[in-house]
């Protein structure tokens, strides 16, 4: 296939061939430091071909892409526990400080339910995880902790993508357009809620 989904930046021949495992792996991997990455619309898409075609089985989709997002936070954290959250000069932007003090605050007032909201919240996961490695939140806590939420949030992100196959005709190019569109949609959302409770 060399068509491409013209409503997201993933290529849908990315997400069909043997290496679709690998490069949603990669993209979820790549979230936790770049928020631009599109690693929700990657499982999404993924979710929606699964469910569709089989290919992968949706079961894989979930658990590859838990696997990512928990060794991504995993990753942050050990940045925030290693060298701070003032070292490096983007660190200390304005917005970067807001959304750490916005972390700190909250991660004061309960780990765990910080942990799997900041999960669907792009730039509050990354800002979440520093935080937790840097105020020394007990290693084996929060990796329990942030597996449990990552295993979560791809479960719900495939389903989201297998819901959309089910539900819109049309083959899993369609699939994918919908899934991917109703995946930034509830982004958007989540993002515009989020913003409105750190004011």
């Amino acid at each position: 296939m060399t068509r491409a989904d013209p409503s997201g930046p993933v290529p849908i021949d990315l997400l069909t061939g043997p290496w679709a495992l690998t490069v949603m792996s990669v993209l979820v991997l790549g979230d936790a430091f770049f928020v631009i990455v599109p690693g929700e619309i990657a499982v999404t898409a993924l979710g929606a071909i699964a469910s569709d075609t089989g290919a992968p089985p949706l079961w894989a989709v979930v658990v590859y892409a838990g696997v990512a997002a928990a060794a991504g936070d995993a990753a942050c954290y050990l940045i925030g526990r290693t060298v701070g959250t003032e070292r490096w000069r983007w660190m200390r932007a304005p917005r970067v400080r807001r959304a750490l003090e916005w972390a700190g605050r909250r991660l004061d007032g309960g780990t765990a339910a910080v942990l799997f909201t900041a999960r669907f919240v792009p730039f509050a996961r990354l800002a979440v995880n520093l935080v937790a490695g840097a105020s020394r939140i007990p290693a084996g806590r929060y990796l329990c902790l942030v597996t449990v939420a990552a295993f979560g949030w791809a479960a719900y992100q495939a389903s989201v993508g297998a819901v959309v196959a089910v539900l819109v005709p049309g083959g899993p190019v369609v699939a994918v357009m919908v899934s991917v569109l109703i995946a930034v949609g509830l982004g958007a959302v989540i993002d515009l809620v989020s913003r409105r409770a750190r004011r």
